[in-house]
């Protein structure tokens, strides 16, 4: 380090994170630095530490875990050394932390003004109640809320997901840390919400001179807003180095793998235009208001008089900014949701309750939810998940319908060892393999996937992504494909539904809308995630498929997502 090289703002050195006391080393010998101002990203796979070493900097580990060896130093103080108070003083007010889903670390009996009001008031005594009341009301008009008055006294469950997501980014920055460390900060959040989110976050960080930590599995992210990088494999870093160099021309194995599994554009296949599987036809869903206690709200048009086809083996996908209604059409199609008025055409036959193409098209008609882990029942064993598909199939034996299960397990890639297990005793992946396999151990012909891989690390999302494609080419079902990921869709999808406020605004083939988009909107979409393309060394380097943006600059779009109130439709 020169002479004149500023003092890390932090530093861990040889942190090693064991189970008690001796026990099972969850993190080995972790050394990085953060310096002020810097920001600085940790990827790699579910499992690899990086959460619990981005936790140890703020004493927030798990109980079972301890440090068991190493130095965690910030502002050149031992954290290890600092007592327990004066480390609470420390949380918050020189360390804040956005966590990976807003909903659970938000209070959902608090109001958003008392919840923001909780760290100001610990933190600034100095400030009157008046004094920070403007000061929360400025903070929530700057990260978008049309209405920063009236969200004082709303609730969590009442916004959207980015919304909540901002409202986390506000109650930390309130406090303008010296270190901010973002733990997934934008997952589950679709394209345009994401780049709102970040760009607000490089921008306020920026202007209060904070320094980031960054914690993710998604690269483009990664590659675009940090300066370095910070590569783990299970407790262990392998590589790290500045994040354009180390992309471009990664060392260790491991790095090479976490980019060949980034999704990538194959060849079109050609879908003969055929007779539809599923046909939409005019297509209306209405959602009631709620009822308060002397009225009730304003009712919502979630889905406006849609019309789409799926020919056999075609892969949809529909694609759009949170509340455009993509997830309320899946769930329609599946016969999850009455529609107001149009028609759904199975093999050209009406699939309305009353009629008589109703059992077969709902046995026919399977769906993959987002989150395998509340849609499995946890008092069912895997070998029971998969096979409840079988039970109305009344001609098939009992031995069949075992024989099935095993076959459908090992399919995908679980084996019959896994049948007596329950849904908490696999990992993520291994539970969205058990709900593929539950979908298409019907030998259903049609399939809707609602964002079958969006809470997946990019190396098992791969392998379910490979695995739906084979599991497709096998069993020739055709699919509905929803999903906020544009690389996946980029990847799988055969045409590209995009829609927009309950309407679908373009449709074409996947080159026709990923290369020459005809609609703004579409274009605009596109271009709020970047891209990596693959270089000679190797490795990747960013790629805008349209303009490229200026960093810290807190999108275009950013009027259309800020709304305050969650909107029914998904």
């Amino acid at each position: 380090m020169s002479d004149t090289a500023p003092a890390p703002l932090l530093r861990v050195a040889g942190l090693t994170l064991t189970i008690g006391q001796g026990g099972r080393e969850i993190v080995r010998d972790v050394s990085f630095d953060v310096a002020p101002g810097e920001m600085v990203g940790i990827v790699g796979e579910s499992g690899s530490g990086k959460t619990q070493a981005a936790r140890a900097v703020m004493g927030l580990t798990p109980p079972p875990l301890v440090r068991a060896a190493g130095r965690i130093e910030f502002e050149g103080r031992d954290i290890a050394r600092v007592p327990p108070a004066e480390l609470r003083k420390l949380r918050g007010a020189r360390v804040g932390m956005v966590f990976q889903e807003p909903m659970t670390s938000l209070n959902p009996s608090m109001t958003i003004g008392r919840q923001l009001d909780e760290g100001l008031a610990l933190h600034r005594r100095d400030l009157g109640a008046a004094a920070r009341r403007e000061r929360i009301l400025d903070m929530l008009a700057r990260v978008g809320l049309r209405d920063p008055r009236a969200a004082l006294d709303a609730w969590p469950h009442e916004f959207s997901g980015g919304m909540r997501q901002r409202m986390m980014l506000a109650s930390v920055m309130l406090l303008a840390p010296a270190l901010l460390i973002a733990d997934e900060p934008t997952t589950a959040l679709d394209a345009v919400v994401q780049r709102d989110v970040l760009e607000l976050m490089v921008g306020l960080t920026r202007e209060h001179g904070t320094a980031v930590l960054m914690i993710s599995h998604d690269l483009p992210m990664v590659a675009r807003y940090t300066e370095k990088v910070v590569v783990m494999r299970q407790g262990e870093v392998v590589e790290h180095g500045a994040t354009a160099e180390l992309l471009a021309r990664p060392q260790h194995p491991y790095t090479r793998k976490l980019l060949e599994a980034m999704p990538r554009r194959l060849p079109a296949r050609p879908v003969p235009r055929e007779t539809p599987v599923v046909r939409v036809r005019d297509l209306v869903i209405d959602y009631p208001g709620h009822r308060r206690l002397f009225a009730r709200t304003e009712a919502k048009r979630a889905l406006k008089g849609l019309d789409l086809d799926v020919l056999p083996r075609e892969v949809v996908a529909v694609v759009g900014g949170s509340g455009s209604g993509k997830t309320t059409l899946g769930r329609a199609i599946a016969g999850l949701l009455r529609p107001t008025s149009g028609q759904i055409l199975f093999r050209g036959q009406p699939v309305g309750r009353q009629d008589p193409g109703w059992r077969d098209y709902r046995l026919n008609c399977q769906m993959v939810f987002q989150d395998p882990y509340s849609s499995l029942d946890p008092r069912m064993t895997v070998g029971q998940l998969v096979g409840e598909g079988l039970r109305l199939l009344r001609d098939m034996s009992a031995a069949d319908k075992h024989k099935r299960v095993a076959e459908v397990l090992g399919e995908v890639g679980l084996g019959d060892e896994y049948a007596a297990r329950y849904p908490h005793e696999l990992s993520g992946g291994q539970r969205q393999r058990v709900a593929i396999a539950r979908a298409v151990v019907r030998r259903p012909t049609f399939v809707i996937a609602d964002e079958p891989v969006s809470a997946l690390d990019v190396t098992v999302r791969a392998q379910v992504l490979e695995l739906f494609a084979d599991l497709q080419r096998r069993h020739g079902f055709c699919c509905l494909f929803i999903s906020h990921d544009l690389g996946v869709v980029e990847q799988v999808a055969d045409r590209v539904i995009v829609m927009q406020d309950g309407a679908i605004v373009e449709q074409g083939t996947r080159d026709q809308i990923f290369d020459a988009p005809a609609q703004d909107y579409t274009r605009r979409l596109l271009s709020a995630i970047p891209a990596l393309e693959s270089t000679e060394g190797g490795g990747v380097r960013l790629k805008w498929r349209f303009d490229e943006p200026a960093a810290g600059v807190v999108a275009p779009v950013a009027a259309a997502v800020a709304v305050n109130t969650v909107t029914a439709a998904t």
